[in-house]
């Protein structure tokens, strides 16, 4: 698909960006200050993460930041998406601020005006410092209140150069994924446990939501969600009762006491009694009014009913995939899903303006005689990218589209062998290859911003 042709379906304001992830590409786990998180932990106990990789150099962001960010220059975006360490600004979660981790962020928004890109923070993005799990980590109510705390210092010293800022990235991967499945760090299997972290993700979201409000009411502040779009496996009665429990249970966890003030009626009924105590305030703290919401978006979740006796809520099984194609991690690809999804989120909620925050595609080409030809990622980006210019014509607030990742980076419990970037990276020596998608990418986003703005209503 030509990249001009694609960007003539955009309003001329849409923002174009690529996204990181702080433990995904800083590395210097150990410099200025920077004590372990769960991730450091998790990383380096057997059996959890491919081939017991870790984030101790990762891409080496931490010390090759300039070329990084003239880099994302180069890529032709208008912003970067990145998140920032808790473990390098309060090591300890709680207790003494150490400046020098205040310092490399301070840089690198620095680095990011000077080089005319906005920037787009996320507060946590499921690194949480150690030392919190003596108290039970995000199980215990007191993380909520150090997570605030945290908010309100990281924006007193960079508020006054953020675009925005998002509280979480998608509580579902560090809430179930964590949780309840011990796909990710933690590393728990535990039902009641993944309650409990629900509830204090979802309260330390709003408590933030505060902090930021109060020392840096400029800065627009929203939540990273990724949303799943469920899909029932037949027509059949059982199944479709199935996809809607499973969309209260994966989507309506956070979507619905964030935008709606309560929980999923069918999450109450089932596991209520397992929740932790919610007070008084806790759902109006939760719920207050946002100022924008990302979607992570990368392949549908196809369910079916699960008739054995005993199953736990949402009771489903996966279902079979209905398109051949995938990608190297093994996702479904189906742009199509990503478009029903956003209909299907703003017809059940009152949302604010939001931006596709997180698409691409893991393919895992290296590098021949200089180039990567990835043309299957390019097409992925391609596909989807024709599904958001329709829901911009359409109406819907979409305001951005940030592509995941700039950079082939750590892959959580996939380690390194899983690449999602834009730009391949070469482990051993840090080199940085732009692909064949990523010079499709950079055409396309250097359309932007351009003349045909659609006025805003209001």
């Amino acid at each position: 698909m030509n990249p001009k042709t694609l960007a003539d379906r955009f309003p001329g304001d849409f923002l174009f960006g690529v996204a990181t992830a702080a433990f995904q590409i800083e590395g210097a786990t150990r410099a200025d200050g920077r004590k372990a998180s769960i991730w450091d932990a998790f990383s380096n106990m057997p059996g959890r993460v491919f081939g017991r990789h870790n984030g101790d150099v990762a891409c080496d962001h931490y010390h090759r930041l300039e070329e990084d960010l003239d880099l994302i220059k180069e890529m032709g975006v208008e912003a970067y998406r990145f998140s920032i360490a808790w473990p390098r600004i309060i090591p300890d979660g709680v207790g003494r601020i150490n400046d020098p981790g205040l310092d490399f962020y301070d840089r690198l928004l620095d680095g990011c005006k000077a080089r005319g890109i906005k920037t787009y923070a996320t507060l946590y993005h499921w690194d949480l410092p150690l030392a919190l799990m003596g108290d039970g980590g995000w199980t215990s109510r007191s993380t909520a209140y150090a997570f605030q705390r945290y908010a309100k210092v990281v924006l007193a010293r960079l508020g006054d150069r953020l675009d925005a800022v998002a509280t979480f990235n998608e509580p579902w991967c560090s809430v179930w994924l964590s949780h309840l499945y011990g796909v990710h760090a933690p590393g728990e299997r535990n039902m009641e446990a993944a309650l409990h972290a629900m509830h204090h993700t979802n309260l330390a979201h709003g408590l933030a939501v505060e902090a930021i409000r109060h020392v840096a009411p400029k800065v627009p502040v929203g939540l990273v969600l990724n949303a799943h779009s469920v899909v029932p496996g037949s027509d059949s009665e059982a199944d479709k009762a199935a996809a809607e429990r499973a969309f209260d249970f994966h989507n309506g966890a956070f979507f619905d006491p964030v935008f709606k003030g309560h929980y999923p009626e069918s999450l109450i009924a089932a596991l209520g009694e397992r929740m932790p105590v919610v007070e008084e305030d806790d759902l109006a703290i939760i719920s207050q009014k946002l100022d924008w919401w990302g979607l992570n978006y990368y392949t549908p979740m196809r369910v079916s009913d699960d008739p054995s006796q005993g199953a736990e809520f949402p009771a489903t099984i996966p279902a079979p995939f209905v398109n051949p194609d995938k990608t190297d991690i093994g996702w479904e690809i189906d742009p199509s899903a990503m478009g029903d999804l956003v209909v299907d989120l703003f017809k059940r909620y009152d949302l604010p303006d939001m931006y596709i925050t997180e698409n691409g595609a893991c393919y895992n080409m290296g590098v021949v005689n200089g180039e990567v030809d990835d043309q299957p990622r390019l097409d992925y980006y391609a596909q989807h990218l024709s599904v958001a210019a329709d829901l911009a014509r359409d109406g819907y607030p979409l305001k951005g589209y940030f592509a995941w990742s700039l950079m082939d980076n750590f892959e959580w419990a996939e380690g390194y062998r899983m690449r999602f970037g834009l730009v391949h990276v070469d482990y051993d020596t840090q080199v940085r290859t732009i692909k064949k998608s990523g010079k499709w990418y950079r055409e396309l986003a250097s359309c932007f911003p351009k003349g045909n703005h659609i006025p805003s209503s209001g």
